[in-house]
């Protein structure tokens, strides 16, 4: 049981004494061809776990509505969700940045509400994306070099991961991504319409979450730099607990940059129905606030304020007994992030780990194959593991550019590592015209904070439930044991009806399990209309398979609802 937890070996266990239900469960589906039905037509945009059709379920004190709130079991959609009628392949990398389909993302609202911040504008067939936003309507590559003016360490390698709260259409990631920075834009599916989508559409990594009542899926201490361009998040609202969360997944010395109000109110406040008391005064509140957190203004110029988290503890073995808010106990784990409710306390840093922090830590490109320190905090985890791990990936990213010719190339973008350990296929992939999404499962060793220690990008998720982003939004979904871990809490045909919500017509799965699993695996994706070849491995090995399988393109035929 080399590199899982505790936790994943009773999970072996559990599954070895269910072995005789397993063997007779999976073996029927193997035998049963199963034709899985379509889903209506208005399904086309349908997010099973952040769903608007359920909203008036929950409330909206802190817009916990827009939070996750899966479906039950008996509510659980089991058909194939259609794509939209005119639905083509997406824009080849790097063209989408600028523009994608109209009929692939068919929302006018978002248009015609931002077309005078310059988000987005209808041209024809097209979307096009001129870089604007609320707060760099000019272009966010004016807005980003001013950034840079500001924060040097985002030109030599220093910062390489960061999070953009209330992304908008993620032009701010986009243009960081030429500049060697790794931004996962954050948006909840709200009144803007598919933000999310638009910026996966557009080949930008995005994930649906807000900061309401619960952590996001993050571990601590893992983006280099954070951003709110008029995010309008209530930061000082609710005991700062909005802001005490961002402190939380910020690396010790990161960045957090915030721009609109009550930045340079000043001169701004008139364009916001406001008066300039009340934006002096919330200003006031969030620099007592930041101070507090041990943030430092670092720099502030126009309309884009910077401050930087404290690089070490000495700012928190400071802070008296008494200080709000106050230092999280030892009740809390720091890096528990799965549905773990928020709570009004500062996470402080583990004094342990001195080589974690931005100025310690190695800069880009050289941190992706360096051990990360926090690799001690997974089970069985080492230098000589993780060197191991890299290389294998290495080896086996080689042997499936073989299998699927059109990894490596333009034809592919968007792609997940459903359960990833250290994020060696993600690293393996790095000069490839592609991104990572890298997961790792809630029930497995918390191994993320190793990837975002390398300069990746990731989040915590069950497999047991649906993933937080839009249809037809991947264009490949690899997965490595995850079945052989997860069987006896997943139910396999659920997880491969989510696999396919998510994957985009002529998109590819590649599966790495026991020749007891791919063959079910087949079975099931048939019944998906995918077209699946079983391969060996690049090592010939007797229990162990690769099973490639490649989504098509249908149009749906319900119009009724299911």
């Amino acid at each position: 049981m080399e590199n899982q937890s505790p936790r994943q070996t009773r999970a072996g266990l559990s599954l070895w004494q269910s072995y005789l239900w397993c063997c007779v469960d999976v073996l029927s589906i193997w035998i049963k061809y199963i034709s899985f039905p379509e889903c209506s037509a208005d399904y086309q945009d349908y997010t099973p776990c952040t769903d608007p059709r359920r909203w008036r379920k929950f409330g909206s004190y802190r817009l916990t509505l827009l939070e996750r709130h899966c479906p039950p079991k008996f509510e659980r959609k089991e058909c194939l969700v259609p794509p939209p009628d005119g639905y083509k392949p997406p824009i080849r990398w790097p063209k989408s940045r600028d523009e994608c389909w109209y009929r692939n993302v068919p929302y006018d609202w978002i248009n015609k509400q931002k077309s005078n911040q310059h988000w987005l504008k209808k041209e024809g067939e097209k979307f096009i994306f001129p870089g604007g936003g609320t707060m760099f309507p000019n272009g966010v590559g004016k807005y980003v070099d001013l950034m840079q003016d500001l924060i040097p360490e985002m030109k030599d390698g220093t910062i390489r991961t960061a999070i953009d709260t209330g992304c908008g259409v993620a032009s701010w990631g986009g243009d960081l991504l030429d500049r060697g920075i790794l931004t996962l834009s954050l948006a909840p599916r709200d009144n803007h319409e598919a933000q999310v989508q638009f910026a996966l559409e557009r080949g930008i990594p995005a994930i649906l979450g807000v900061i309401s009542t619960q952590r996001l899926p993050f571990p601590s201490n893992s983006f280099d730099m954070a951003h709110c361009s008029r995010c309008l998040i209530p930061w000082t609202e609710f005991g700062g607990v909005y802001l005490l969360e961002i402190h939380r997944i910020l690396r010790p010395g990161g960045f957090w940059v915030l721009s609109g109000p009550p930045i340079n109110y000043e001169r701004r406040w008139r364009g916001w129905n406001t008066t300039v008391e009340a934006q002096r005064s919330d200003y006031e509140k969030l620099r007592e606030l930041l101070t507090s957190l041990c943030f430092k203004m670092y720099k502030k110029k126009g309309d884009i304020a910077v401050w930087q988290k404290s690089p070490d503890n000495n700012c928190y073995n400071k802070l008296p007994r008494d200080t709000y808010p106050p230092k999280c106990d030892d009740s809390l784990e720091p890096d528990s992030a799965w549905y773990t409710p928020l709570r009004d306390c500062m996470v402080v840093p583990d004094p342990k780990f001195k080589k974690s922090g931005l100025s310690s830590i190695s800069k880009w490109p050289e941190r992706l194959h360096v051990t990360p320190e926090r690799i001690s905090m997974v089970y069985h985890g080492s230098d000589s593991t993780f060197k191991h791990d890299d290389s294998e990936w290495k080896k086996k990213v080689a042997y499936y550019k073989k299998l699927i010719p059109d990894l490596g190339t333009d034809k592919i973008r968007n792609v997940m590592d459903m359960n990833t350990l250290y994020g060696g296929f993600a690293a393996a992939l790095i000069d490839d015209p592609v991104w990572v999404m890298n997961v790792v499962s809630s029930y497995a060793s918390n191994s993320l904070p190793v990837v975002f220690d390398r300069g990746l990008i990731g989040t915590i998720h069950d497999w047991c439930e649906a993933f937080s982003t839009y249809p037809r939004t991947y264009d490949l979904l690899h997965l490595d044991g995850l079945f052989t871990a997860e069987s006896h809490r997943c139910e396999m045909k659920n997880v491969l009806l989510e696999m396919d919500r998510i994957l985009r017509p002529w998109g590819h799965a590649i599966f790495r399990e026991s020749s007891y699993f791919t063959n079910a695996i087949e079975t099931l994706g048939k019944g998906m209309r995918w077209e699946c070849r079983k391969e060996n491995t690049e090592t010939g090995s007797d229990t162990q398979k690769v099973l490639v399988c490649q989504k098509k393109l249908w149009y749906s035929s319900n119009q009724g609802s299911r």
